[in-house]
């Protein structure tokens, strides 16, 4: 079978994703597949289906005009069974049929069949995108080398790795998945226009929560999983509960660990202080009544929630982990602190809550900062050079 070059008609793109579970990938690709320019591209978009407990964000894609063709039997989870070579048939007969001049893979399930399929069916140009990784602090060592050497061996089958950071691109350099020359860095993009006027809904979710606008709200949004740490968090907020009136913690997501959460938030340290809103979508009335957004994780690629917060204009205390210090320059647009370290983090959300001048210095900051590097509009350009010169090199499209 062979591919044949770009000629007068679009470039075909095949994006590929596991599921399209609440948070930043599904974003991502729904935002990427939307805005291609439609005079230069035509893209096509496969998902999964969503792990228990993890929310779905096809709505959201449903929204931005993009129709997800489905393979059901592709779910992202880090282990190989017989519904992944029924996985692998069903992406290989879309690609065939499809024909695409790139599939772009995301996420590593998707990144495993989506690269194997597209090989399979010669696809000239193959792409992954690295929005993170699970190649450590997730599982144990046998698991964490099997999935090394296997994300090693489908780099040699993909014609450019992607890194939503700097520092995700140094860990998988480090790691000896590939050489620094193999990786492109191409940061998130989000729609940030809203989370810029979040300050219209100050008082919705303080009214929601009966509230008074005195009382100190501190925030987390995301999967309640364990690489999330949030009970780092809880033991955070059971000191500075202990220290000062007036205090409380929203969480905002879901997840396995829930009802292991909500029993310690049950303990007296805690006990009324911690409220769980589940899966909320009403992104700016969130961040509109936070005084502080917290991340409290022990790795993360791009942590879409401290982007968002921040264009919205709340103040970010983050630990200093995989991507965060490329989002966040500590004392200049937000506050760092070491991993699994609750005294420094109960002590750095103090201080954001009681130096308010140097706060609103750094949330100003911050929310000029995020508008400038992570916007929709520049993702999307920064792809479609990528392509462009990817199809170039091989002499698939002629400029």
């Amino acid at each position: 079978m062979t591919h044949a070059r770009v000629g007068s008609g679009p470039i075909r793109v095949l994006r590929v994703i596991a599921r399209l579970n609440v948070g930043g990938p599904a974003r991502h690709v729904a935002l990427v597949t939307a805005g291609l320019d439609p005079t230069r591209f035509s893209s096509w978009l496969v998902t999964g289906s969503e792990n228990p407990g993890e929310g779905s964000l096809e709505p959201y894609v449903h929204a931005h005009g993009v129709e997800p063709l489905s393979v059901p039997e592709m779910v992202g989870q880090a282990t190989i069974s017989p519904r992944d070579a029924i996985a692998l048939v069903k992406l290989i007969r879309v690609t065939r049929q499809i024909r695409p001049h790139i599939v772009h893979t995301h996420t590593a399930k998707a990144g495993f069949l989506g690269r194997v399929a597209a090989r399979m069916s010669r696809v000239p140009i193959v792409v992954h995108t690295y929005h993170g990784h699970v190649l450590s602090g997730y599982y144990g060592p046998g698991r964490v080398f099997a999935l090394r050497q296997m994300e090693r061996g489908l780099a040699c089958l993909t014609d450019r790795l992607i890194a939503v950071s700097e520092r995700v691109r140094e860990d998988l350099v480090s790691l000896r998945i590939a050489p620094r020359r193999r990786f492109a860095v191409v940061p998130l993009g989000l729609e940030l226009d809203q989370l810029a006027a979040a300050t219209n809904h100050r008082g919705v979710l303080r009214g929601e929560l009966g509230l008074s606008r005195e009382t100190k709200l501190v925030g987390i949004v995301g999967r309640l999983f364990p690489i999330k740490n949030h009970g780092l968090l809880l033991d955070a907020m059971a000191r500075l509960a202990t220290a000062r009136e007036g205090i409380r913690l929203v969480v905002v997501g879901d997840g396995i660990l829930r009802a292991t959460l909500e029993e310690r938030a049950r303990r007296p340290d805690l006990s009324g202080k911690v409220f769980f809103t589940g899966w909320r979508f009403d992104l700016p009335e969130i961040y509109a009544d936070l005084d502080v957004l917290a991340v409290s994780s022990r790795n993360e690629g791009t942590p879409v929630s401290a982007i968002e917060a921040m264009a919205a204009g709340c103040p970010v205390v983050a630990t200093r982990v995989g991507g965060l210090p490329d989002v966040i320059a500590d004392g200049r647009t937000g506050t760092l602190v070491p991993p699994d370290d609750a005294p420094a983090l109960a002590a750095a959300i103090g201080r954001v809550l009681d130096d308010w001048v140097r706060t609103d210095r750094l949330r100003r900051e911050a929310q000029a900062d995020v508008r400038r590097r992570y916007s929709v509009s520049r993702l999307v350009a920064d792809l479609q050079r990528l392509y462009v010169e990817l199809l170039t090199a091989k002499r698939v499209l002629t400029v």
